[in-house]
């Protein structure tokens, strides 16, 4: 239990620091897709993937030593976590739009290798990463169309 209470607080941990860079009115005034969603959508959606992305951190440390590649996958989700927490200092903070794109794709491959590296070590923790799959590449094409509108 105490390991899960430490993966729920490294998640956390990027969440909050995800949250003190809100949008504001810099990312009011760009022009932005037709499928944006309203603001209201990203912090409910962010935080059942939170709530998903430490139980997945959590099963994939209990089951580290199932595969031979168990431990790259608890470093892969580490990984993912703190490029998870960057992106919103880059885009919202810094307003660098084209580097928060590339920090994005970064975050995608980090989530997709951790979705496979989890398949073998912890399946459900390869499921709840699916979600949080299908959102950062949506996130990554909201952030590429947005650059490509106000390039």
């Amino acid at each position: 239990m105490t390991s899960f209470i430490v993966f729920f607080l490294l998640t956390a941990t990027a969440a909050s620091l995800g949250a003190i860079f809100t949008p504001g009115p810099w990312y009011a005034a760009l022009a932005k897709p037709a499928l944006t969603p309203p603001n209201w959508v990203f912090p409910l959606v962010w935080t059942v993937l939170y709530v998903m992305i430490a139980l997945a951190g959590w099963l994939l440390w209990r089951d580290r030593d199932r595969d031979r590649l168990g431990r790259v996958a608890v470093a892969t989700w580490g990984l993912q976590l703190g490029l998870n927490a960057a992106w919103s200092w880059l885009f919202f903070g810094l307003h660098l739009i084209g580097i928060a794109l590339t920090e994005i794709l970064l975050l995608l491959a980090a989530v997709l290798a951790t979705f496979f590296l989890a398949r073998r070590t912890s399946p459900a923790a390869g499921w709840l990463l699916v979600p949080y799959l299908a959102w950062a590449g949506f996130a990554a094409w909201l952030n590429y169309a947005i650059w490509r509108l106000n390039g």
